[in-house]
């Protein structure tokens, strides 16, 4: 039997899907699935055990109840309070629980995808102008990013943002490229996108992407005032029509929006998540602003702190000289270069969200700064190239005018100089952890030893004219610059992960981290906005089907000694309620859409995950929202869809007191022996907290 040749065109087509384009090396594919592989590995390894937020994960079992829940992003499928960002990331997770089944690998699913897309995407990216060295060296700084490992091994949103970020800055610089409209509004569009997941977060860039454009954009200066005031409109649209519709709606038929200090979106934009991050608790814009930091002290230095340096900084060094010196080489180029246009891209990503993440005064996390990683990895790959080239071209400067060759051994210096700074920065971050195993000692020995090779090579190299040690110096270089993350990333995906502020690598003695990192040192009890480290409940089982982990036999709303402070020191986050109690109201709820409200979201959530039945968060995230009056209480008990309140006097986290007088005064208290077998008929009434309130207690 004959067997037929495929024709040229589909034998091309897949020769590029295995290999790649015919202008790449045929180890640039190879490399980059290599590179993929690697990353999905990190981000799902041992997928089932990943605890989650339970903050997050509640409203995306909410909304795989109720469509309403799922449009608003409310914590409970009554829909009585959203959560305190838009829902753009709950409606990712939530479609892939409502196809798939909820569960902890459902819901961290698309977070390993966005994940592994953002690194694909960065290659793609920088390959094209910096060709596949420099593609596959960014792609696998993102990959081995130590906190972008542990964040996307969560639930948090914060993958999401990256890649939608990313993805502008893809239609962003083939709109510069080709100068057409288009891809300027695609780029608008997808920035609106990562708006509706955390809100002004998204918008730290859009200073360099505005300026880009409007510097380097292959079309006339009229044209590009045009198009860029096309694309304001687009992201004006594509931010605010979620936000819109909600404030249109009636506050009578929509949830309370959580983090707001007046109930609308609007409010939550510029003040909790806006001004609020920014200045904290000084900020007159939002009074949930506050100062809480898990991530240490505002400062330049923040970065590079015993907590944070570890997560982000190791190739900060490396990465601001590369830019500096990238720029001065393409410093003549013509004003529509795509190199340089891509350096301002990169550079001016890297260092807005420096300078946002190390001054902000108010609410800070560790996991916040994985949208700085790609800036870091795109530099380090495109700028490391171009310095080798420059280097490279620079050692055969012989024959050539005096003033020119000294030039040339001027920037010769540059890569060298790089690489040393970011060798000896590696080192100072594993000597910080050097007590914490074998493996951080073994890298520092690693990162030490092959920074002292790469630099001498290139000076022998430089000095001898022996070019072949050229590629030997720029194989150490990847080794010095990379060991230290690479441990901190196989840690992250390799060790249990704080659901509400995952961090990787060892103790560092501040912080509040999970997947090994640090458990002191971070503000506890801090009123606003403050999410804490507590044990995650119940992770993402499916809800009811376990016992909840506080062994306390009555409420222990936040603070209490038997549940809400067991771990990480932070605010209350454990289980609040015992199993017994929560059987024990799903068996008298009587009908009522809610089993139970409570003082917060965390609170709330907990219970949502363990009973699964809507609960009320009276108080939002730190207790202070005013979502909960007397007048609404009063009006969801008479209507029968509320009858089982707990009173909290946890300081700042506490309930209401007009609505705590009030309860005490006409509900009911139920004593712990009616649901623990444990207790006695003798235990004190009113210690649980728990109260039954019926219509008939509505004067």
């Amino acid at each position: 039997m004959t067997i037929l040749a495929p024709p040229p065109g589909q034998e091309s087509a897949r020769r590029s899907h295995r290999a790649g384009p015919a202008a790449d090396p045929r180890w640039a594919r190879p490399a980059l699935w290599a590179i993929l592989l690697l990353a999905t590995a990190l981000y799902a390894w041992n997928l089932t055990s990943i605890t989650g937020n339970t903050f997050y994960d509640a409203a995306v079992y909410s909304g795989t109840k109720s469509w309403k829940a799922f449009f608003f992003g409310a914590l409970d499928s009554g829909s009585f309070i959203t959560v305190d960002k838009p829902p753009f990331a709950l409606w990712v997770m939530g479609l892939s629980a409502r196809v798939f089944g909820y569960g902890t690998w459902q819901l961290t699913l698309p977070m390993v995808a966005a994940g592994t897309g953002s690194v694909a995407l960065l290659y793609r990216q920088v390959k094209r102008d910096f060709g596949a060295v420099a593609g596959t060296v960014s792609a696998l700084v993102l990959a081995l990013t130590p906190i972008t490992v542990a964040i996307t091994r969560d639930t948090n949103p914060d993958p999401i943002l990256v890649l939608l970020m990313m993805l502008g800055a893809a239609a962003l610089m083939k709109a510069v490229r080709n100068g057409k409209l288009g891809p300027l509004v695609w780029s608008a569009v997808a920035i609106g996108f990562a708006f509706n997941t955390k809100m002004m977060q998204a918008y730290v860039v859009l200073p360099a992407f505005f300026l880009v454009y409007l510097w380097a954009a292959n079309v006339s200066l009229g044209r590009r005032l045009r198009n860029l005031a096309v694309a304001t409109v687009a992201l004006v649209v594509s931010s605010a029509w979620w936000m819109v519709i909600v404030d249109l709606i009636p506050a009578s038929s929509r949830p309370y929006i959580g983090g707001s200090t007046d109930n609308t979106v609007w409010d939550l934009v510029i003040g909790y998540n806006g001004f609020g991050r920014i200045f904290g608790a000084s900020s007159s814009v939002g009074s949930q602003g506050n100062g809480a930091s898990f991530g240490g002290s505002s400062g330049l230095y923040r970065m590079f702190n015993e907590i944070m340096g570890g997560q982000i900084s190791w190739l900060i060094p490396f990465a601001a000289i590369a830019l500096v010196g990238s720029l001065v080489l393409r410093g003549r180029a013509p004003r529509t270069d795509p190199k340089r246009a891509a350096l301002m891209l990169w550079g001016g990503w890297f260092v807005l969200h420096f300078l946002t993440f190390s001054l902000a005064e108010g609410t800070f996390h560790p996991y916040y700064v994985t949208a700085m990683a790609p800036g870091i990895a795109a530099l380090a790959g495109a700028g490391g190239v171009l310095l080798y080239r420059a280097f490279r071209d620079g050692s055969a400067a012989v024959g050539v005018p005096p003033v020119e060759r000294s030039r040339d051994w001027g920037r010769a210096w540059v890569l060298p100089s790089a690489i040393a700074a970011g060798t000896a920065w590696a080192v100072v971050l594993l000597q910080r952890v050097s007590g914490s195993g074998t493996v951080y000692t073994v890298a520092e020995t690693v990162v030490a030893a092959a920074g002292i090779a790469s630099v001498l090579g290139l000076l022998v190299s430089r000095f001898t004219g022996r070019h072949r040690l050229m590629g030997f110096a720029a194989l150490a270089a990847i080794v010095a610059l990379l060991a230290g993350p690479a441990a901190y990333s196989v840690s992250a995906a390799t060790s249990s992960t704080n659901g509400t502020n995952p961090t990787a690598g060892p103790s560092t003695g501040g912080g509040m981290g999970g997947g090994g990192g640090g458990t002191g040192g971070a503000p506890s009890g801090t009123k606003s906005g403050t999410k804490p480290s507590g044990s995650a409940p119940t992770g993402t089982r499916p809800p009811g089907s376990g016992s909840a982990p506080s062994a306390s036999s009555g409420a222990t709303e936040s603070g209490s000694a038997s549940g809400a402070r067991q771990a990480g020191g932070g605010m209350g986050g454990g289980s609040q309620v015992s199993s017994e109690m929560i059987t024990y109201l799903k068996k008298h709820q009587d009908g009522a859409t809610w089993l139970l409200a409570v003082s917060t979201d965390q609170t709330a959530s907990s219970i949502i995950l363990e009973s699964g039945q809507p609960v009320i968060s009276m108080g939002g995230w730190s207790g202070s929202d005013n979502a909960m009056t007397l007048a609404k209480l009063k009006s969801l008990v008479k209507s029968g869809k509320l009858h089982y309140i707990i009173i909290s006097s946890d300081g700042g986290q506490g309930t209401d007191t007009a609505i705590a007088t009030w309860v005490k005064a006409h509900g009911t208290a139920v004593k712990s022996s009616a649901y623990s077998s444990g207790s006695t008929s003798s235990t004190s009434s009113t210690s649980t907290g728990l109260y039954r309130l019926d219509a008939s207690d509505v004067s």
